[in-house]
This record gives C-alpha cells, sequence and structure tokens, in this order.
C-alpha cells in the first residue's frame, strides 16, 4: 500500500515537472532604463490551420473561385477590414494589429507546427512519421519560461488542452526540447460539463492537506542517496518537488484555476464553451504571474465530423463549418480576452496572439475546402508594446503570396522576446539559438 501511494504521488509531481523554476538564467532587460514593453504572452493557438482568406485577409476583388461567399467589413480602424463574421473583433480592431504575410517552408501540419511553436523545423515529425534532421528545439513557453521567473509561486509556462495531434500522430515541439522536461509546460483544460480540469493537482484519494508534509519528509529521505550520486540532478528534482508541494497545499495557488469565481456575466462574454472559457482562465493565469499561457484551440486539427475535436483543418465543409462553429468562437472569445486584459489595465503588458500553423489555399477546392497553404497567411498580434489599430505586411491579389514585410513564425516570436525584454544575448548565454529577426515594424515605438 506504501508503495502504491509512493508511486501515485511521484506520478502527480513528475506530471507538474513544468514548475520548474530552477536553473533559470535571469533576463536583464529588465533592469535598463526603460524596462520590458511586456511581462507576458498568451498565445491563442489555433490548431489546424485558419484561412486568411475568410478571417483577416479578404480579397473582394478575386474570382470567385478564390474569395469565397463572405463579405469584408469596416472595423472601427479607418481603412482596415475584415470579414463580416467577425463583428466584435472589428469594433475593437485599434486595440490589435494584423500580420497578413506570414510564412514557412511546409504545408505538413506536424512540421508546420513545430515550426509555429519553436521557430525551426529541426526535429520536427512528419505525418507519415518521418523525423527531420537536427536538433528540436525549445518551444516559445518553454524560453519564456526559462528566461523570466513567475512572479508567483505558479508554473512559469501553461498549456491550456491536450496535447497537439495530426491524425493520430502526436506533433513534436510543444515542450522544454534542449532545456529539459522541467521546462515543460504545465497542463490543464476545461470541460464544458465539469468546468476546469487540473489533472496534475488532484490531491491522491485519502491525501490530505494536512497529510501532505510527512509525505514531503519521507520523500527527502528516500532521496538521500540520491543526493550522494548526483547533487545536481537531485536540485533540480527538489525545486519541481517543492512547487508542487506548494500548489497541492495551496487553497490560493488551486483557485487560480477555477473561473467560477468569476462574475457570471463575464463567463457570458467569453462564451460557455471550451475554448472561450480557457482563454478566460488565461487571464486569470497572467493577471496571477504567470509567464507564458498557451489556449490551444483543440488538440486534434481535425473537425468534429472527422474524428477530431473541432480543429480549422476544413479540407471539406469549409464554409458551413466556418460558420456554424469556428467563426463567432474566434469572435467572441479573442475579443472578449482584448477587452477584458484593456479595463484591468494588463493589455499594455501582456503580449496576445492569435495564430495557426498556417493558412488555407486561396483557391476553393472541389469539395467547397480549402487545402494546406503555408506560402502566406495572416495572424493577430495585440499588447505588451505591438503597435495597434494597423495592418503589417500584405499579400498579392489572390492571397497567395506576400508582397510586402514577408515574416516567419520566428520572426514574429523574436519581436515578441524582444518586447518582454530578452535579447539575443540572452538566448545564447542560456546555449540557445536565435532564430528570427526583430521586426521593428511590428512595434510602437
Amino acid at each position: 500500500m506504501r508503495s502504491s501511494r509512493r508511486a501515485l504521488l511521484q506520478s502527480s509531481l513528475t506530471a507538474a515537472c513544468g514548475l520548474s523554476h530552477l536553473n533559470r538564467v535571469q533576463a536583464q532587460a529588465a533592469s535598463t532604463s526603460d524596462g520590458p514593453r511586456a511581462k507576458a504572452i498568451i498565445l491563442l493557438w489555433l490548431w489546424g490551420g485558419p484561412s486568411h482568406i475568410d478571417t483577416f485577409d479578404l480579397k473582394p476583388a478575386a474570382p470567385l473561385e478564390y474569395r469565397g461567399p463572405y463579405r469584408p467589413i469596416a472595423t472601427n480602424v479607418p481603412g482596415i477590414e475584415i470579414c463580416e463574421l467577425l463583428p466584435d473583433l472589428a469594433r475593437i480592431a485599434d486595440r490589435y494589429s494584423l500580420i497578413r504575410s506570414l510564412h514557412h517552408g511546409s504545408n505538413d501540419h506536424g512540421i508546420a507546427g513545430t515550426i509555429g511553436l519553436t521557430g525551426a523545423e529541426t526535429g520536427a515529425q512528419s505525418l507519415s512519421g518521418q523525423t527531420l534532421p537536427g536538433r528540436l528545439q525549445a518551444a516559445q513557453g518553454a524560453v519564456v519560461s526559462k528566461l523570466l521567473t513567475s512572479t508567483a509561486a505558479l508554473p512559469g509556462f501553461v498549456a491550456l488542452g491536450g496535447r497537439l495531434h495530426q491524425g493520430k500522430r502526436q506533433i513534436a515541439g510543444e515542450g522544454g526540447g534542449p532545456l529539459g522536461p522541467q521546462l515543460d509546460p504545465f497542463r490543464l483544460d476545461y470541460d464544458p460539463e465539469t468546468g476546469v480540469r487540473v489533472p496534475q493537482l488532484d490531491l491522491i484519494d485519502g491525501l490530505t492537506t494536512g497529510r501532505i508534509a510527512s509525505r514531503r519528509e519521507l520523500w527527502r529521505s528516500l532521496d538521500e542517496l540520491a543526493r550522494n550520486v548526483d547533487h545536481l540532478a537531485t536540485n533540480q528534482r527538489d525545486g519541481v518537488y517543492d512547487q508542487a508541494f506548494s500548489l497541492l497545499a495551496s487553497g490560493q495557488g488551486r483557485r487560480v484555476f477555477d473561473v467560477a469565481d468569476e462574475p457570471e456575466a463575464l463567463r457570458e462574454r467569453y462564451g460557455n464553451f471550451r475554448f472561450g472559457q480557457c482563454c478566460l482562465l488565461a487571464r486569470r493565469l497572467v493577471e496571477s504571474g504567470v509567464r507564458f499561457v498557451q489556449v490551444n484551440w483543440s488538440s486534434h486539427v481535425e473537425p468534429i465530423e472527422d474524428t477530431g475535436d473541432g480543429g480549422w483543418d476544413t479540407h471539406d465543409r469549409h464554409f458551413a463549418q466556418f460558420q456554424d462553429r469556428h467563426s463567432w468562437m474566434l469572435d467572441r472569445a479573442c475579443s472578449a480576452l482584448l477587452e477584458d486584459l484593456s479595463q484591468r489595465g494588463l493589455l499594455d503588458e501582456t503580449i496576445v496572439l492569435a495564430v495557426g500553423e498556417f493558412g488555407r489555399t486561396p483557391k476553393i477546392n472541389g469539395k467547397a475546402g480549402r487545402d494546406h497553404w503555408n506560402n502566406c497567411y495572416s495572424a493577430l498580434v495585440a499588447g505588451g508594446g505591438f503597435k495597434r489599430g494597423v495592418v503589417i505586411g500584405a499579400s498579392d491579389a489572390r492571397g497567395e503570396s506576400p508582397t510586402v514585410l514577408p515574416m516567419t513564425p520566428a520572426d514574429l516570436f523574436m519581436t515578441a522576446l524582444e518586447r518582454l525584454g530578452i535579447t539575443t544575448t540572452h538566448l545564447t548565454t542560456a546555449g540557445l539559438t536565435p532564430l528570427g529577426r526583430v521586426v521593428p515594424e511590428l512595434c510602437d515605438e
């Protein structure tokens, strides 16, 4: 029985390894005269690949087989138009900017996902199972978590949603990579029936907070021998366990994850569906000191009709799915997040990025769908020293290729890091390779 309890406790603690903040390289930019513009990032990861032509880069003058059925509507910023199915985002366009010139080199979900999350394709796995050569890089959240200390007894990197898949194959690049598993994200999710699920914080049956302290002493005794063998590794584990025990025993720490504490009207504003409530939870987390929150739209790229869980991979029935599910959910949740952050005075210090791994083909296919398109796609960026109320970059008349200011996911990430006060020097000091360039056109100075 004791060994079984110990195994269960060990499993719970191991799952929480993303809590570790030990062995971090502190970003020194916070001590400069101006200081960093931002303190945290919320990444709204639109898994499956949204259509840029049907969201933020409509082409009303293109032939019908390209432009689709939707009209562009004016926003509250003169000259900027977006899809008519995104009216709430149109109303607050002065709080964000649009990038219309993203691109990279793969139209495979697995490889493109790795590029989007890490900035590089090395170590990525394709749908066929091929692993690309080179070292897998750390996820954006892991880099931020390593270089910036969380301001609370909470994980530095939290992922809301399950592990990302294309088909039945898990993609690479969601975790710490070369930084180690201690920089993997702390995972939780939202279930429409039961609310927020935090499996790492579920107390083992019969293990009360009063008994956790004795388990902690037992654990330290059992690790005494390991300390003599591998002092460094044990120190790293102790940091993981200290944070895990703190969260397990702290009612205050656990309450951060409970969106039921929010007024009902605000919860309704975000939307009573998984992605909306996860966006609300993301706001609570950054408000509590978490540095990087990744909100996964879905775990699988496939829509529900294709045995997925609502992803954006709409090779057929594209327009029906966009109208029935994707457009209004994105519009409601993303606009609520931006307004909520702004009203609380948090948008100036919180970067919000809404982007998928690629876009979709400008030309509609024979099944009323759009296929993968990595040559040009869009993103929404807001807060944290990014410009607001402008369009950065441009695509050609049919949305097929960038014509102004082409940029890669690595460029976008490097610019976000710079807004956090993290420079190439900080990256190289931590043993990381800078993968992109800072794009000054994105910045508000």
